[in-house]
């Protein structure tokens, strides 16, 4: 096994914030993983990119096709702009990917954003499609980051990502239990943006609205929450579920924002532990009314880590993944996503 490793992490999660670049080192010591930041950087899209990336669920298969090269494309162009100038050069790029589809049950998920594409047009081996092997052993395909809070971030109790999606990993009797807990900054940017806004800053909005208990109640009654884990949730889910509540409703947008960080912040609180030290990280980190209300309802404490940890977490471990992988090493755990057994996911576009 190689025992230290440079290598950059891509992540584009559902909230469509940005692309976010993480460049580590890795090193592997005594049987302990450690890592140091380099560099890191968020390229925020613009409407164009939003806007394609939000509509590729709608598009042809030639279209789609036409998306994920484009879009590979795009990050090797902010691959290569990031690293001018960069002494250390990296051995890989790890690269999450765009999520498109993702539908374990009937046993695909889709990331876009060509492998093969970003290795040849930055030079640099790259590994993508890190869910697909799970997938086909029976598995979820996610939470991936879990692998990583085992290793990188053991000395917190817990672990919660306020991304698109909240999901929370933790250690119980020996074995790391990780779930998607509800929608989350993909439902708060969503409300919005009907107000021209791309999020709602420290939720100053929520802040300002009322909770509408009706829409409430049914919000925290779909049967998603009432399953056992593993399980994860999707854009599709979203549109399919909470979409259509939100659009017929009467309310107010900051009335519904409101009923919203509720609900988020109920559903967090359910399954925190009772007790400990809690990581935050995700863009939702950021929400201060949001943090506010999940710490109201829990006697555990919501520790909020330096800037470059929030938004870079999971490019981090991303960056993390392809090290494991590249070293043959499991990067995806079964107890987290049901799948049948362990395994070393990702497909490996080596340039020499």
């Amino acid at each position: 096994m190689q025992l230290n490793s440079y290598g950059i992490g891509l992540m584009s999660g559902t909230s469509l914030d940005g692309l976010d670049i993480a460049f580590c080192e890795f090193k592997f010591q005594q049987g302990y993983y450690s890592f140091r930041i380099l560099k890191t950087e968020e390229i925020v899209y613009d409407q164009v990119w939003k806007d394609r990336l939000s509509n590729s669920i709608n598009l042809s298969g030639k279209d789609l096709m036409i998306l994920d090269k484009d879009f590979a494309q795009f990050c090797a162009i902010q691959v290569n702009n990031f690293l001018e100038g960069q002494e250390q050069k990296p051995e890989y790029i790890a690269s999450h990917g765009q999520t498109v589809f993702h539908d374990p049950i009937e046993g695909y998920t889709t990331q876009i954003g060509n492998g093969a594409i970003i290795s040849a047009l930055t030079g640099i081996t790259t590994i993508s499609d890190f869910r697909s092997t799970d997938v086909a052993l029976g598995g979820q395909g996610a939470p991936l980051v879990p692998i990583g809070d085992h290793f990188l971030f053991s000395d917190y109790d817990a672990c919660l990502n306020l991304g698109g999606i909240s999901n929370i990993s933790y250690l119980s009797n020996g074995r790391r239990i990780a779930y998607d807990i509800s929608i989350c900054n993909m439902a708060l940017n969503y409300l919005s943006e009907k107000l021209n806004q791309p999020y709602d800053q420290d939720g100053k909005l929520a802040q300002s609205g009322t909770v509408i208990e009706d829409l409430l109640m049914e919000m925290n009654h779909f049967p998603f929450f009432k399953q056992s884990p593993p399980k994860s949730l999707g854009k599709e889910w979203f549109i399919s579920n909470l979409q259509p509540l939100l659009e017929s409703s009467k309310a107010s947008v900051p009335d519904l924002l409101a009923t919203m960080v509720e609900h988020i912040s109920l559903k967090i609180s359910e399954v925190l532990p009772k007790w400990g030290e809690i990581l935050v990280t995700g863009g939702g980190a950021l929400n201060s009314y949001l943090i506010q209300k999940i710490q109201s309802k829990t006697e555990a404490k919501i520790i909020i880590p330096d800037q470059q940890i929030i938004k870079f977490k999971e490019a981090i471990i991303f960056a993390f993944l392809g090290f494991l992988r590249l070293n043959h090493q499991i990067n995806t755990l079964s107890d987290v996503t049901g799948a049948i057994k362990n395994s070393c996911g990702g497909a490996v576009y080596y340039m020499k």
